[in-house]
């Protein structure tokens, strides 16, 4: 039996790669875990093992090979016995489409926003005082009847960005790899095409420095988007976003505002290893002066990170690697802004409330529906803003469950959910039938070896075993 070696992926958001070189020939015999080839991006390097026994019976991409797709077929391992020579070559993959220019980049979700919104032929929106922005209504959030677009979470934060960008001059990103490189996850993509170098501006490798600049351009009442490509590499930068960014306006009796958005990635992706996989939510979330923000899907981070560079607060506002590939169905209004520090109720229920944010709604929404086979209707809360957090949401669903479950991939000590737990004791003790359940990550840094990293992290199995021992059952 024939074996395809696919070309694998570096990270959960990588698309193509180099095949740098191969480390065998055909004819070569292979064990499993033997490295066969090296592929590279322009930020790693990786070994390609096999995956079996047998003989290296065909290479179907040469060494050097630039811009192989994921999964494209490499290689083809014969099994023992069989014949290497006779071994055909599985189907070349359609080649892909030859790329548009920058600016054009945007996809079949943007297409989509533009038809609409021409058929719509909606008027431009009338300026809008920077210093005063307007105020949302957070009922409804989107009106019946609104045309809705499939959209990545990618596309919905370049969307945001751009969107801002049009409508004041004083937002501009900066950032190491935003701009010529379309940035490091490709969230930025086209900007720097539409916007130019001065409001797209690639940085050296120093969030101390870059950072420190954008508070200070935003107490000069500019409103930056200072982007970290992960939000560990924030800890470089963490005196300027606690001490001077969330302090100022109190220490100088409500004279400097601070308008700046940090964001990126944050908390795990996929065996990037303990130092790029923390999850800095609780961290920011106990700052006073910040406001912190983490959405789950498309529409979310569209209408809250145009309402986060609104705002004349610092925002945290963290992002998740594995999302930013996941697609949602996102409004197709003319300024789609949300409301900061209002919780969304992603799934209603009646018999136990699951709370979660950012990835942690996989969990929580996975474990609704396998709750639900067994009769068990829980209902999801996704607070999205976790500074500041939707307390009367939480105490309004407790009061109708009786019971909560709280899902975080942090650490249990000081997380989120010992947050959440302390005000629900407080704010809705009598209306509990059970003791509050956290569901966290373990209290380890963080493993690299996939099986172990997996381990490390909660799972929908844990939450509905939270859920059925809060209900006491078994």
């Amino acid at each position: 039996m024939t074996i395809n070696v696919l070309m694998p992926a570096l990270s959960p958001t990588m698309e193509q790669g180099k095949l740098a070189k191969w480390l065998k020939n055909e004819g070569d015999a292979v064990k499993a875990g033997d490295v066969i080839a090296e592929i590279e991006t322009d930020k790693a390097t990786m070994e390609v093992e096999a995956i079996d026994e047998g003989v290296l019976a065909r290479i179907l991409v040469p060494g050097g090979t630039e811009n192989v797709a994921v999964n494209t077929p490499i290689a083809v391992i014969a099994g023992e016995g069989e014949d290497a020579s006779a071994v055909e070559a599985p189907p070349a993959a359609k080649a892909p489409s030859p790329p548009t220019a920058p600016q054009d980049e945007a996809g079949e979700a943007n297409k989509a926003r533009l038809e609409a919104s021409a058929q719509a032929a909606a008027p431009q929106a009338k300026p809008v005082s920077v210093a005063a922005p307007p105020p949302v209504s957070a009922e409804p959030e989107v009106p019946a009847g609104t045309t809705m677009i499939p959209m990545t979470v990618r596309e919905a934060l370049r969307d945001a960005m751009a969107e801002e960008m049009r409508r004041d001059p004083n937002v501009f990103i900066m950032g190491e790899e935003v701009a010529e490189y379309q940035g490091a996850y490709k969230v930025t993509q086209g900007l720097l095409q539409e916007f130019g170098p001065m409001r797209v501006r690639d940085t050296p490798i120093t969030e101390y420095g870059f950072a420190g600049i954008g508070v200070g351009a935003a107490f000069a009442g500019l409103r930056p988007i200072v982007e970290f490509m992960t939000f560990n590499f924030s800890m470089q930068a963490i005196d300027h976003i606690v001490n001077s960014a969330a302090k100022t306006l109190y220490m100088s009796g409500g004279q400097v505002h601070c308008p700046i958005v940090f964001r990126g990635p944050n908390g795990a992706a996929a065996r990037v290893g303990a130092q790029h996989s923390q999850d800095y939510t609780a961290w920011y979330s106990q700052v006073p002066g910040l406001i912190v923000i983490s959405p789950s899907n498309a529409s979310d981070a569209k209408g809250l990170l145009k309402a986060a560079i609104r705002n004349d607060n610092p925002v945290i506002f963290l992002e998740n690697e594995i999302l930013y590939g996941k697609t949602s169905e996102v409004p197709a209004l003319e300024d789609f802004v949300l409301p900061i520090g209002k919780a969304r109720i992603a799934r209603p229920g009646t018999d136990v409330t699951l709370v979660s944010f950012s990835i942690g709604m996989t969990y929580a929404l996975g474990a609704a529906e396998a709750l639900a086979k067994d009769g068990i209707e829980a209902e999801v809360i996704d607070l999205r803003t976790l500074r500041p957090m939707d307390t009367d949401t939480l105490v309004e669903s407790v009061k109708k469950t009786g019971r909560c479950v709280a899902i975080e991939e942090g650490w249990s000590q000081c997380g989120v959910g010992s947050e959440i737990a302390a005000r629900l004791q407080q704010e809705a003790f009598d209306y509990l039938d059970a003791p509050i359940a956290r569901v966290t990550g373990k209290d380890v840094p963080m493993p690299y070896a996939a099986n172990l990293e997996k381990l490390a992290l909660p799972s929908v199995a844990e939450v509905v075993a939270a859920a059925k021992a809060v209900l006491y059952r078994g």
